[in-house]
């Protein structure tokens, strides 16, 4: 990626609460991009090969897809939410969180950590289903992204604002002197975001290039003062989705990111240097083609168990055909956790009908009982969230017995 460095002054704050050291002015560089633009983006043929393989990987996934997949869409969304956390190491047990999912869901408060991997869901979905859609993409859906992101975050005043000072990565706390990497000061800011959405918003790169370049280029504007990794990767989606290759499920390439955090942190570090865009377009290809097939053979695991199901209430209680215990096991791939008020308005049941049809889910061994009261009660889906797991570390599905 070609662009400048500016050196500028860290001015002496007498007032500062940092240790003397730190209050001194010192001298830093700030780095500024070129703007992305399409004309300029040239790979060679081993490159474009390796873009088109993820390409294909990714409609080969949405090739599949019907309207009656939509719980197996909103779990590769959830899944590809959740690595995202994980790259900023805030991550917790796939059972505690589903847990805490459900209680949000039947309007509940779950803890802080929760809360904010579950609003980064919030935000994911808003990326993908609603601000992908806009005619025009701006820096006001991006706002609107972060702002849902941070919403719950202990520094929520900071949520959908762009930054008005500078921020940096690495060094110490105080300021950026001896920083790994200063973004732009925030006078640039705007001029690059509006750059940015232009990227977005053209349709003559390939899809996969335009993504990958989009999010390297966000990485290195870093617009906010927390919150832009996620919201960098969002606009992966977002990308992926207004192109239409991604049209119905996202390709959790965020699950692969994560595993190999260290690369990829360098692949957003080499995109800066002369000539890194190739390295990084050829790395973020390869993660999304491996995050497109993993996504497909779970979509599988997945079909089978919901088989397995409805062949374990077939046997066990054998329900009429109209019965809502066969709606809510189509739905349970979205909700590995899940309650009657929720199951209430999923399937559109009355109460009595959606609390038999729980009661025939439970003797069948579809759901497990998480407890005995006889309030508030929640179940969960038998075997999903196995699944989730393995899924979550980028792990081959198991067969499901």
């Amino acid at each position: 990626m070609s662009g400048r460095t500016v050196t500028l002054t860290w001015q002496h704050d007498p007032a500062s609460n940092a240790p003397v050291s730190y209050r001194r002015a010192c001298k830093y560089d700030a780095f500024l991009p070129d703007p992305l633009v399409a004309e300029n983006v040239a790979l060679d043929a081993l490159t474009m090969g390796i873009v088109s393989e993820a390409e294909h990987s990714i409609r080969s996934l949405n090739a599949v897809a019907q309207p009656a997949f939509e719980p197996l869409a909103r779990f590769l969304l959830r899944t590809e939410a959740i690595a995202s956390s994980k790259v900023e190491g805030m991550q917790m047990g796939v059972r505690e969180l589903a847990r805490a999912e459900a209680k949000k869901e039947a309007g509940g408060q779950p803890g802080s950590n929760a809360t904010e991997i579950l609003a980064n869901i919030d935000a994911m979905k808003l990326a993908v289903e609603e601000a992908a859609g806009e005619p025009t993409f701006s820096i006001a859906q991006i706002e609107e992204i972060h702002r849902l992101l941070m919403k719950e975050a202990w520094n929520s005043h900071v949520a959908g604002r762009i930054r008005t000072v500078q921020n940096w990565i690495g060094g110490n706390d105080y300021n950026p002197c001896g920083s790994d990497y200063a973004p732009p000061p925030p006078e640039y800011l705007t001029p690059l975001l509006l750059n940015l959405c232009d990227a977005i918003n053209e349709d003559v790169t390939p899809p996969l290039v335009q993504a990958a370049l989009v999010h390297a280029q966000f990485e290195t504007i870093h617009p906010f003062d927390d919150g832009n990794g996620r919201t960098g990767r969002a606009l992966i989606q977002v990308v992926l989705r207004r192109r239409g290759i991604a049209a119905s499920y996202v390709p959790p390439v965020s699950v692969v990111l994560a595993r190999s955090k260290d690369r990829y942190i360098s692949g957003l570090t080499r995109f800066r240097e002369d000539g890194g865009e190739t390295d990084w377009i050829r790395h973020f290809a390869e993660a999304t083609t491996t995050a497109a097939n993993l996504a497909r053979s779970y979509l599988g695991a997945i079909e089978s168990l919901v088989e397995k199901w409805r062949s374990a209430l077939k046997s066990s209680v054998n329900p009429r055909s109209d019965s809502v215990a066969w709606q809510i096991i189509d739905q349970l791939p979205g909700h590995p956790i899940i309650t009657a008020p929720v199951a209430r308005v999923l399937t559109g049941g009355s109460p009595p009908s959606v609390n038999n049809a729980m009661a025939a889910l439970e003797t069948s061994g579809v759901l497990v009982p998480l407890y005995k009261g006889k309030r508030n009660r929640s179940w969960e889906a038998a075997g999903l969230l196995d699944l989730l797991s393995l899924l979550e570390n980028g792990e081959m599905p198991h067969t499901p017995n």
